[in-house]
């Protein structure tokens, strides 16, 4: 009777909590969907910024390209009135042909301005208080200098310029060349962005000046924003994401950004913090606005409907029917299922385990669940099945190493989740949902193999060298300009293996890479392992003296390594032989095989006259000066 007198108390009381409980979960599953959200944004902000990067530094290393051209004209021709007029048709040419230029601009050592892309009255012109000028003029570096946002005195709108030095025969300062690029073009590119009416997607030089932003105002250009706390991150690590108070409007956003490990920029991509869960509030209101209405329905019958025994029996039931469905999912399932007991034993093992790791469920199910996992990755997986285990997490994902029956050692992707008693609540376990992920770690490596490096020597693969000469050959092909190619062979390579070994042989190739490297000066030169101990020096805008004088320069850093070698006489150190070839690319060539077998050919005539020797190929398709300049 007394049971009876307080079952509809208890019953009552167990009706609020559950409803109190779905209201808290349907709370806390918004929550975790807020998150995800943030997440989401956070993730999708990374990548972009990424691209952007990306597309930043191409922009400046296009520029810096036709820097370096201009360079090596007035330092190969002078700046004598005559070739200042050829450069000046130069500069314009380069103009047309790439968008991102606003201007390019020669200035001599005075500051003067000597020539320019643009049409304007040089004379009185004078930019030698520029910062720039004062750096280049102040310093030896050679490298590309990147200078703070300015007002061109020739158009007088932003512009961010790109810099180096020229130098006089004896090294000294003779001037700079300067490329401009207009701030509006970064602009109206990130404009291409959907970041929100509170996001913003900006470059800023690493000394913290704000060179470009999108929404555009000309007012933050050239801002030092130094002193926020993204670029003092970012000082500290390369690339990540932080939410901050922006210090220029005030407004709460989630960033994320990236230092270019190439230039002084870094790019930094922000977004409302409102604006990223406006979408979520919509939804989360309607999403709570149901499950209110279905826990005030449930509470309404469940204080007329529910009874102890009735209760009971039906928590017995979902039991059952979710243990029904778990080992039927489980065993339905080609991933390998498994329970994990609070004490670390295998409670429940799927069938799959036989497919999966080559043990029977049988012969898996009481032992321990983490026994086979590699050591160096049991203890992050030890970590993780702890936290689990404490409640500090629900879920996780982790890629780790096991011993398989047959196979020997085999990589496992493994989601696990916690499970809970019904009836108190209280974790009493782990499920863990595995699959075998070495056929995607293998392809992986493979992947990783086709890297630019050669793994041997540390220059550049073939892979990289056809990538690099078709693009070297079209620009030349473009330009009017020859491309040089120097084919260089280990001179009796067989014998220094057979008398030496083959990690001598190894040692020897990596010395030879290295001094061919060495001698590949130019940023557009590129050395390479052709193939076996044959190497290969591209030399675009190489005329066919420039390419001999190179092939004799590789010839003598190698000989002068000074590496044993008796099976070559009469030296009796490395040597090696070379074909030099040069093709100014024009319509009437067939295509780049013509230039590899013009110094393939001279390769073989340097083996005939004794090797040792640097032998030229006749030059194929040349093009009379002045079809060069109008191409």
């Amino acid at each position: 009777m007394s049971l009876k007198r307080h079952l509809p108390g208890i019953a009552a009381a167990f009706v609020v909590l559950v409803c109190g409980a779905i209201l808290a979960m349907g709370a806390l599953r918004e929550w975790s969907a807020r998150e995800g959200e943030l997440r989401s944004a956070e993730t999708d902000t990374a990548n972009l910024v990424r691209s952007l990067l990306q597309h930043a530094e191409d922009s400046i290393e296009l520029v810096d390209n036709a820097i370096v051209g201009v360079v090596h004209r007035l330092e190969t021709e002078g700046a004598t009135p005559a070739a200042l007029a050829r450069l000046q048709s130069f500069l314009t040419l380069r103009k047309t042909t790439m968008p991102r230029l606003r201007g390019l601009f020669v200035y001599g050592a005075d500051g003067a301005w000597l020539v320019t892309s643009e049409q304007v009255d040089l004379a009185g012109l004078n930019n030698s208080d520029r910062d720039y000028f004062i750096h280049h003029r102040t310093s030896a570096e050679r490298g590309v200098f990147i200078g703070r946002p300015v007002r061109s005195r020739s158009g007088g709108q932003w512009i961010i310029p790109v810099s180096r030095r020229f130098q006089t025969p004896d090294g000294g300062f003779a001037g700079v060349v300067l490329a401009t690029v207009d701030v509006a073009y970064f602009e109206k590119f990130y404009s291409q962005f959907a970041m929100g009416p509170r996001g913003s997607l900006a470059l800023v030089g690493s000394n913290g000046v704000l060179m470009a932003r999108f929404p555009a105002d000309d007012s933050f250009v050239g801002r030092d924003i130094s002193a926020s706390p993204v670029i003092a991150q970012a000082r500290r690590a390369a690339s990540g994401s932080l939410s901050f108070t922006s210090g220029l409007d005030g407004m709460e956003r989630l960033s994320a950004y990236r230092r270019s490990d190439r230039l002084p920029l870094i790019l930094l991509a922000s977004r409302g913090r409102d604006d990223v869960l406006a979408e979520w509030r919509g939804a989360a209101a309607e999403r709570m606005g149901f499950v209110s209405g279905l826990t005030l329905l449930i509470a309404t019958l469940g204080l007329f409907l529910v009874r102890q025994m009735f209760e009971r029996q039906r928590m017995t039931h979902v039991v059952e029917a979710r243990e029904a469905d778990f080992r039927l999912l489980a065993e339905a399932s080609s991933d390998l299922v498994s329970r994990i007991g609070l004490d670390g034993r295998l409670i429940y093992v799927s069938p799959s385990a036989s497919r999966v790791v080559g043990w029977s469920a049988a012969e898996l199910t009481g032992t321990q669940a983490l026994s086979g996992i590699r050591p160096e990755d049991k203890p992050l997986v030890d970590a993780t099945v702890e936290a689990l285990r404490r409640g500090e997490r629900a879920e996780a994902k982790l890629t780790y190493r096991t011993r398989h029956r047959t196979k020997g050692e085999i990589w496992v992707e493994s989601s696990l989740n916690v499970t809970r008693d019904p009836e108190t609540g209280e974790i009493d376990g782990v499920v863990a949902v595995s699959r075998d992920m070495t056929e995607h770690k293998e392809l992986q490596t493979q992947l990783a193999a086709l890297a630019t490096r050669d793994g041997l020597t540390g220059i550049a693969n073939r892979r990289c060298f056809d990538e690099t000469f078709e693009t070297e050959w079209l620009r030349c092909q473009r330009d009017g300009e020859p491309v040089s190619l120097l084919l260089i062979d280990v001179d009796h390579f067989k014998k220094f293996n057979d008398g030496y070994g083959h990690q001598s042989g190894d040692e020897c190739l990596r010395r030879v890479a290295a001094a061919i490297a060495l001698v590949a000066r130019r940023p557009a030169d590129i050395a390479a392992r052709y193939g076996g101990e044959e190497f290969a020096l591209l030399m675009p805008k190489t005329d066919p003296a420039g390419c001999e004088r190179m092939g004799e320069r590789a010839r003598l850093a190698i000989q002068e390594l000074g590496l044993a070698h008796r099976g070559n006489p009469p030296r009796n150190v490395v040597t090696v032989s070379i074909g030099c070839a040069t093709v100014y690319p024009s319509p009437a060539t067939p295509d780049r095989s013509t230039l590899i077998e013009a110094a393939d050919m001279a390769l073989y005539a340097a083996k005939g006259a004794g090797r040792n020797t640097v032998r030229p190929a006749p030059v194929v398709h040349r093009l009379a000066p002045t079809a060069r300049r109008s191409a």
